[in-house]
């Protein structure tokens, strides 16, 4: 821990060094794979610190440590949740736990950093399609039936894009200069059409 912590504090100090910071958005890189869905006695404590680590502790240091220069500049945090930290999701009990985490984590701070005009706020995404999802799907027998079974959990019928996160993110970044401690549901419905998801086919 000692070394993440210090590795993520030298990065952002290198990088005041480069730019003035005025905008942080705290996400996890394609690279880390949610955990496989289980029920809880499948988790162990250790499989939950790591995703501890990964989804909450990793925002919590890139935001203590950002903050100095974000206070100087009145700027802005942004952190990336996920729409099943707000409504739970069938074998994800740790991943929908540190996703509530970083939604309540963003609420908390706002509340801190208002005396320094440092607005803080989130994302909450259902399902985007991104490179790993469409890797995902080609480990899946039946993929076109799992990626119809994901479409289908919106009420739109489709996949949000990294484009139209994106596309929040500047709202929140440039001009949304009167939210501050708000979550947004980038989910095209999914919340209102929950009842009705899909659940993965099991692997043959």
């Amino acid at each position: 821990m000692a070394k993440n912590e210090k590795r993520r504090k030298d990065k952002l100090q290198h990088t005041k060094h480069n730019i003035e910071i005025k905008r942080l958005s705290n996400t996890n890189p394609t690279k880390n794979r949610d955990p496989p869905p289980h029920p809880i006695d499948e988790f162990s404590a250790e499989d939950f610190r790591k995703l501890i680590d990964l989804n909450v502790v990793s925002y919590f240091l890139f935001s203590k440590y950002a903050l100095p220069y974000l206070r100087l500049t009145e700027g802005s945090i942004i952190n990336i949740s996920s729409l099943v930290g707000n409504i739970g999701q069938g074998q994800a009990v740790t991943y929908c736990a540190t996703k509530g985490a970083i939604t309540s984590m963003t609420k908390a701070l706002a509340i801190d950093e208002a005396k320094y005009n440092v607005r803080v706020n989130s994302i909450s995404p259902s399902n985007i399609w991104t490179p790993l999802f469409d890797s995902y799907l080609k480990t899946c027998p039946e993929s076109e039936e799992v990626k119809k079974g994901f479409e289908n959990n919106q009420l739109l019928g489709r996949f949000g894009t990294i484009q139209e996160i994106g596309q929040a993110c500047l709202f929140l970044a440039a001009d949304a200069t009167f939210c501050t401690g708000i979550e947004i549901n980038m989910s095209a419905g999914a919340e209102l059409n929950y009842a009705n998801k899909n659940m993965r086919p099991e692997a043959s």
